[in-house]
């Protein structure tokens, strides 16, 4: 792959790469960076350039092809560059700088979404992309991230969502009433699903309740939504637990409230399979 061209960690590349882990820098040029194989191949349609150690690239030949088939300029980087840009703890060797791709929130309604999830103060960036590629495995058209929300471009949350960011349109800074309000306005019901909830899933799937359109609202693991959140919401629905488990974490829950709805609207038409590596 040639030798590499990025050797300094004070290269001007470097350095701006360096300053998107801060929020107000990512906002200013609102830019972020996808560290790893899997971000990096999602995220061929958004990419601006691609850092890549020289044993990456080899190992990684598809996407360095693929990002310079669609005119992404392709930088060979040493080890100690591609660390100074990188979160992990052991970097992958490949990072993408991708350009914002957030959808606005009118977008979302005007595409008549049967099936979104709305993430209503949750501030722990692994469980928003965490969430984020559950919506995308079951099927969701949109995810919505209100302003009492983590960054969607916190490194954690692109790394959570394990490309999952960039498949499906996600609204950010939205406030929540305003999410809820548009959602209905759009023909969807809005459930918040919450573990004091006075529905019960299983209920609500047993007397066909769960086929029309539906945007689910997830809270806070820590403190779980507000009062006046589930005030907005149609129904507070909770997920039954039949064992012993004191509760679900955020992701875990989200995906079964998610997957009830994909199942029951799609009842008559079956769902694609998938699997995972």
């Amino acid at each position: 792959m040639g030798a590499p061209e990025l050797t300094s960690l004070r290269s001007p590349r470097v350095v701006a790469a360096r300053r998107l882990s801060k929020r107000s820098f990512r906002a200013k040029e609102r830019r972020f960076l996808a560290e790893g194989p899997q971000s990096v191949r999602e995220a061929v349609e958004h990419l601006i350039e691609v850092y890549v150690t020289p044993d990456a690239a080899e190992r990684h030949a598809d996407i360095v092809t693929a990002a310079r088939a669609a005119g992404v300029p392709v930088l060979i980087a040493t080890d100690e560059v591609i660390a100074a840009m990188s979160e992990t703890v052991t970097p992958q060797g490949i990072v993408g700088l991708c350009r914002f791709l957030d959808t606005p929130f009118e977008d979302v309604l005007a595409a008549r979404p049967r099936l979104v999830a709305v993430l209503a103060h949750v501030r722990d960036p692994g469980n928003a992309g965490t969430v984020l590629r559950c919506a995308d495995a079951a099927g969701a058209d949109a995810v919505v991230l209100t302003d009492a929300s983590v960054d969607l471009y916190n490194p954690k949350s692109v790394r959570a969502s394990v490309g999952s960011l960039f498949h499906l349109p996600v609204a950010v800074g939205v406030p929540v009433e305003q999410a809820v309000r548009g959602l209905r306005g759009a023909g969807v019901r809005v459930l918040a699903a919450d573990g004091a909830g006075d529905r019960d899933l299983d209920a609500e799937l047993d007397r066909g309740a769960m086929g029309e359109p539906t945007a689910w609202v997830f809270g806070n693991e820590a403190w779980g939504l507000p009062e006046e959140t589930r005030a907005l919401a149609d129904a507070v629905v909770r997920v039954p637990i039949h064992g012993k488990a004191e509760s679900l974490n955020l992701a875990t829950a989200a995906a079964v409230c998610l997957y009830a709805s994909a199942r029951a609207q799609r009842a008559s038409g079956g769902c694609r399979s998938v699997t995972s590596s």
